[in-house]
């Protein structure tokens, strides 16, 4: 089929025939072919020419015969392209144009007109008409100047995208490069600023436009500068990738002063990049340099921090055990390499453990500062005080003329411990056992001093605290006997070598035992026979107290089945108690345990408690005191008045027993003299109507007054020493024998 379109020269297309496939430079793109088109002429032959012609190239096409049509088309939705005649009966083309216009419709026009003059085709290019077009026109010259016109505006629409992609890409990345918590920065081959982003304001308040085009020098601390250039001139001299370096940056100043920060230097490390061109086939061109500088203030001081912290004992700032080895290990290079003295203190504080136990680990900790810095003041510039941990001190003095300095330091350390602590709204008194090593004599190594030192602190210690002592020979020899004895102490155990004695408790009235104390002996296959004073502080020091009084509990039982079984009056068997033993939650329910296996009746027990006990935890005391009372075994303050003696003790444990201390007992030389303490305490238990035991009874006259003062029962060797169960046994056979 050949469609035919007839028309004028006037108003119409060139008097021709044509089929539509036979036209058009290219066919359309898809988005030309579903383009909207509005077609505008009072000509109705002509508007059905026109979607004849362009029906087949898949526009969206609408007709308007009108001016008023046409805008009310415009009106109504948006078009691509607008095929306009300029004769409309009611409004002009152009007026349509200008309404285009004015409305920012953004369609592309292609004006149409049978008027040859030239000015109403200007009229119509300068209303921003595409192409004009005057009537008759061929449909070739038509078709290809609508597809033109809408390859312009589809390219017109791929370039605002791509301009808009551009712009909101650039407005991404200086939104990232402004929001980077880093400074980003560009310079040019002379080292001046291209460009810097608002991080730079926000960290050195300086602002971006009052560095474009300064040299990166401004920003630069005056003692870094030198080497800021190294690292950027050598990014220039030979296009190393990236250089980083640490450098410390001014900061404006409130007053607009541009200073390095007073409080602590910002040091970044800048990333340095060198920007190159090739200029030929074999040079490259270095034109600028850009990086990165980023702020690690707040690292460095962690850093520092972290650091200061693995080396310095957090509780009292002082140089802790890391630290004190390698200063101690410098002064020995130094003292070796001078041929010069050194001396080492170690420290111990006495009865910090007490403090602490009793007042609490806040009230400790105070202390250990207040120690801290009275130590500190009594030391030279060169020496050094640090904190090995607990209660422990050390003290490393280098440059030791002769050990009277030594001296001179400990008895300044002494003197300043003297005057009490406040604390917690009370005075606390404290000392220390002081230790000495002098290098080379007593080591050359650090490990030798630090040892020798400890043990002339233990030393000092064993003779009663409060002092100091220089190391000997022979404290190591001691040492390595107190490793040996309790080496040899857990095999003891294993071996079956200790053995339980007894010293009778007897009534002076009618001589008979009424009891007896449990003592302890070790049974030692060198050094024969030794008392419990003699190996059981090893076992609490060791951690072997615990088993030791399990056997002893053991013991004691099977023991007692053997005085019950002799018949006769029961005998009770005061039993002494470790303090870490009654602090151990479980001992009440071994005791009752042990009790029931054996069938032995609580009564005939009782527990042996110093005051120490009372004072170490006293809430934990009473209650386990109370769970033996409640059991039926009584409880026996033993060295009563020796201690921190308090009536109120008395009132708030469950007491049985005061027993009297020998040392009370020893001075007792004359019955007819006074000897108030021990009337005191024979008058405080029949006050409280406690039983009353007098220990260390040797004399006939110390018999005789505690007699007459009012004590009945009491041990000591004017009647027994201390014997084996056997040998107990033969006599609580003789007692029963008796009539």
């Amino acid at each position: 089929m050949r469609p035919e379109l007839e028309g004028t020269a006037g108003n119409g297309l060139a008097p021709s025939a044509f089929s539509f496939t036979a036209y058009g430079s290219s066919a359309p793109s898809p988005a030309e072919s579903s383009a909207r088109v509005l077609l505008v002429d009072d000509e109705p032959r002509m508007l059905r020419s026109l979607s004849e012609l362009l029906k087949s190239r898949g526009f969206a096409l609408t007709s308007a015969a009108s001016g008023g049509e046409a805008i009310r088309h415009l009106s109504q939705g948006p078009f691509d392209l607008v095929i306009l005649d300029l004769r409309l009966p009611d409004i002009s083309g152009h007026e349509i144009m200008d309404f285009m216009n004015t409305q920012q419709t953004g369609a592309n026009m292609i004006v149409t007109s049978g008027d040859w003059g030239i000015e109403a085709a200007i009229g119509a290019l300068k209303r921003g008409a595409y192409d004009y077009l005057r009537k008759p026109y061929s449909p070739e010259e038509l078709l290809k100047t609508v597809d033109n016109a809408l390859k312009q505006r589809r390219l017109q629409a791929e370039n605002r995208h791509i301009a808009w992609q551009l712009e909101s890409s650039e407005r991404k990345y200086r939104y990232l490069v402004d929001s980077s918590p880093d400074i980003i920065y560009t310079l040019d081959h002379e080292g001046r600023f291209t460009f810097v982003n608002d991080r730079v304001h926000q960290l050195l308040s300086f602002s971006r436009d009052e560095l474009i085009g300064e040299h990166y020098s401004v920003l630069i601390h005056d003692e870094d500068v030198k080497r800021a250039n190294y690292v950027f001139n050598e990014a220039r001299g030979d296009y190393r990738p990236s250089r980083n370096v640490e450098l410390r940056l001014k900061s404006r100043h409130a007053d607009g002063e541009a200073r390095t920060f007073t409080h602590e230097l910002m040091r970044i490390p800048f990333s340095t990049n060198g920007k190159s061109q090739e200029t030929d086939l074999s040079r490259r061109e270095l034109f600028g340099t850009y990086g990165v500088a980023r702020d690690i203030s707040d690292r460095k001081r962690a850093d520092e921090l972290i650091t200061y912290q693995a080396y310095h004992d957090i509780l009292t700032d002082l140089p802790n055990r890391v630290l004190f080895k390698d200063r101690l290990g410098l002064a020995v290079l130094q003292a070796k390499r001078n041929d010069s003295g050194l001396a080492l203190l170690f420290i111990d504080l006495d009865r910090f453990k007490l403090v602490n136990d009793t007042l609490g680990h806040g009230i400790g900790d105070e202390l250990l500062q207040q120690t801290a810095i009275r130590l500190k003041a009594c030391l030279r510039s060169g020496d050094t005080l640090a904190r090995l941990g607990g209660d422990e001190f050390t003290a490393v003095l280098p440059e030791l003329n002769d050990r009277h300095d030594a001296v001179l330091i400990a008895e300044k350390f002494l003197e300043c411990l003297r005057l009490p602590f406040q604390l917690a709204g009370q005075s606390v008194h404290i000392s220390a056992s002081i230790g000495i090593a002098i290098y080379p004599g007593d080591g050359e190594s650090i490990d030798e001093l630090i040892r020798n030192s400890d043990i002339a602190m233990y030393h000092t210690k064993a003779e009663g605290k409060n002092g100091h002592s220089f190391f000997d020979r022979s404290m190591l020899d001691a040492s390595y006997q107190k490793i040996a004895l309790e080496h040899s102490l857990r095999i003891a155990l294993e071996l079956g070598e200790l053995e339980m004695y007894y010293q009778p408790q007897v009534d002076v009235k009618t001589r008979k035992i009424v009891g007896a104390e449990a003592l302890m002996r070790w049974n030692h296959p060198e050094r024969g026979f030794l008392s419990a004073g003699e190996f059981l502080p090893f076992a609490e020091e060791n951690g072997l107290i615990i088993p030791i009084s399990d056997w002893m509990l053991e013991a004691i039982c099977l023991n007692l089945l053997a005085w019950n079984a002799v018949g006769g009056e029961s005998v009770r068997l005061s039993l002494n108690l470790s303090p870490q033993y009654l602090d151990r939650g479980d001992f009440f329910d071994k005791l009752k345990n042990a009790l029931g296996r054996h069938h032995i009746a609580p009564s005939q027990i009782e527990v042996e408690v110093t005051e120490n006990i009372c004072i170490r935890n006293p809430q934990i005391a009473i209650e386990q005191l109370d769970k033996l009372g409640q059991l039926g075994v009584s409880v026996a303050i033993d060295d009563f008045g020796t201690g921190y003696s308090s009536l109120s003790y008395l009132h708030r444990f469950p007491i049985h027993t005061i027993k009297i201390d020998r040392s009370f007992v020893m001075k007792i030389q004359d019955d007819n003299s006074q000897f108030p303490v021990v009337l005191a305490i024979i008058s405080i238990a029949k006050g409280l109507g406690l039983n009353l035991v007098a220990e260390g009874v040797e004399t006939s006259a110390q018999e005789r007054y505690l007699e007459n003062s009012g004590c009945r029962t009491m041990q000591g060797y004017l009647y027994h020493k201390p014997l084996p169960q056997k040998r107990l046994l033969e006599l609580l056979l003789e007692q029963v024998s008796l009539p």
